[in-house]
């Protein structure tokens, strides 16, 4: 295991600085982080990748379950094409059809649109029904990594489920861990489960954001837990 990598969910452009300055790899740019993240403004993709921050984009067009109408689907086409001629590292998605199984048609579709950039499948992943052929699924639509909680809310109540995703993903396909992820906990999530990569928002609490020292300290809690 290599550098462990800091990924940062925001929901502003002001908040991607934030991370930016406290040391974090890359953010995830989403807006109203208080219902779960969805798509943000083209405004702030521009701010955000004109600041040079590593960013991967949310394409979500509302809070909710993760099975869409024809209408908010063809939202979802058009972000993916607004983010493909901006230029943006990768983007953030997740469809899934009304028996807890991947949308693999419409989930294709979005990766002909996007192109070669990076690709996440969010925590939509852990309301599969089968994570283990969603994960296979994933790999073969060509995903880059997957955002997951192993199965739970929070990270540290999945630790041995995250820990079996990263052998059967064997390399096939990243395995990002987030959900709850704390100062407290970071550590012995990294250890436990091997994981080379960690998510966590600027939201603290439902109505408290990291602190600009607050951040740096988690950031700096989890690269102690890489190698030396």
């Amino acid at each position: 295991m290599g550098k462990i990598i800091v990924e940062v969910c925001c929901g502003t452009a002001a908040e991607a600085y934030h991370a930016r300055n406290a040391g974090a790899d890359r953010v995830e740019l989403n807006s109203a982080l208080s219902l779960g993240g969805i798509s943000p403004s083209i405004g702030a993709v521009r701010l955000v990748k004109k600041a040079g921050i590593r960013s991967m984009v949310m394409i979500r067009p509302r809070s909710g379950d993760f099975c869409y109408s024809q209408a908010e689907f063809e939202t979802m086409k058009a972000d993916a094409i607004a983010l493909r001629e901006e230029g943006v590292e990768g983007a953030v998605f997740g469809i899934l059809n009304p028996n807890r199984t991947v949308d693999r048609k419409r989930c294709r579709e979005l990766m002909e649109i996007l192109g070669g950039m990076e690709t996440v499948f969010h925590k939509a992943f852990d309301e599969t029904a089968d994570w283990q052929g969603t994960l296979d699924t994933l790999v073969d639509l060509g995903v880059t990594r997957i955002l997951t909680g192993g199965l739970q809310a929070r990270a540290d109540d999945g630790v041995p489920i995250i820990r079996e995703m990263i052998a059967k993903a064997a390399g096939r396909i990243e395995i990002l861990c987030g959900g709850g992820i704390r100062k407290d906990n970071v550590r012995r999530i990294i250890e436990a489960t091997g994981c080379g990569q960690v998510h966590f928002s600027m939201r603290k609490t439902e109505d408290r954001f990291f602190t600009g020292t607050e951040l740096r300290d988690l950031i700096g809690c989890a690269r102690d837990a890489g190698p030396d």
